[in-house]
């Protein structure tokens, strides 16, 4: 089988699976813009973020080119660089995917100790972690490892295995990070300089945090998930850090999530997905 043929059949396949598919040249770069889409002159620009005014039939603009239509895969436009593609790539974000890039053996190491199991795909020098949900893409959320979801592109490099898991919020908490820590609005306490006592220590001050993040929690009439793990990221960014906490602080705010239906496996889990957010 031709290779041209050969990615055609590929793309074709994708399509019908669901997943909006592009062309990419040897390696792994998309083709170029056509001559009347260069520097944005067909005025790519809000088509790059949604559904914008560029209706072009060739394959331009990178992710933004990936559709499901057999129509335009098949159509004059992109016959040609169906001969000259090197392989076939996939927007996740677009079929409500989102793909842990793993590009070393100690990203994978990790993936392994923290992330729950899913899907997997083997790549060149690592793998490719598949959840279902969309989200930002991100690139170096840790070191060797990526985020692609919406406006990115993933190579396919074949079906992988395992059973396809939602997206957790630790992987969600490495996207928005900075964005999460000032969601949940953490009182920051510094430490006085040169060993002096921790104002964490004050039974007043942890018990405020508490009864806080309970209220928060018990108040919740709406995405309760998370908002508990907002909660639980607040209480910790505050007092996680210099051992105040206890068993009985954390059992008060598993039993305040209880009350809101929340399982004690997902407070486990969003209690766990705060400490990797914070680095801890």
């Amino acid at each position: 089988m031709r290779a041209a043929t050969k990615h055609l059949h590929t793309a074709l396949w994708l399509a019908g699976i669901g997943l909006p598919v592009l062309p990419l040249r040897a390696g792994k770069e998309p083709f170029g813009n056509c001559p009347a889409c260069t520097r944005s002159a067909c005025g790519d620009r809000p088509h790059m973020k949604a559904a914008g005014p560029c209706r072009c039939p060739a394959p331009c603009h990178a992710w933004g080119a990936a559709t499901t239509d057999e129509d335009i895969l098949t159509g004059p436009a992109w016959a040609r660089v169906w001969d000259q593609a090197g392989a076939v790539a996939y927007h996740p974000g677009g079929a409500g995917l989102t793909v842990v890039d793993l590009d070393d053996a100690d990203a994978v190491a990790w993936a392994r100790r923290t992330l729950p199991a899913t899907k997997v795909v083997p790549t060149t020098r690592g793998e490719h972690w598949i959840y279902r949900g969309a989200i930002q893409s991100k690139n170096g959320v840790r070191p060797g490892i990526d985020v692609k979801s919406l406006m990115s592109y993933v190579r396919w490099r074949g079906p992988g295995a395992g059973t396809m898991a939602v997206l957790p919020d630790v992987v969600r908490a490495l996207v928005v990070k900075d964005a999460a820590v000032r969601s949940a609005r953490p009182v920051v306490v510094a430490v006085p300089a040169g060993g002096g006592e921790c104002p964490h220590r004050s039974p007043v001050y942890l018990e405020r945090g508490i009864a806080m993040a309970e209220q928060r929690i018990t108040a919740a009439t709406s995405a309760v998930h998370a908002t508990v793990y907002r909660a639980f990221l607040a209480v910790l960014s505050a007092h996680g850090r210099c051992g105040c906490l206890t068993e009985t602080h954390t059992a008060r705010l598993f039993t305040a999530a209880q009350g809101k239906g929340e399982s004690a496996r997902h407070c486990e889990d969003a209690w766990a997905n705060a400490l990797t957010a914070l680095g801890m």
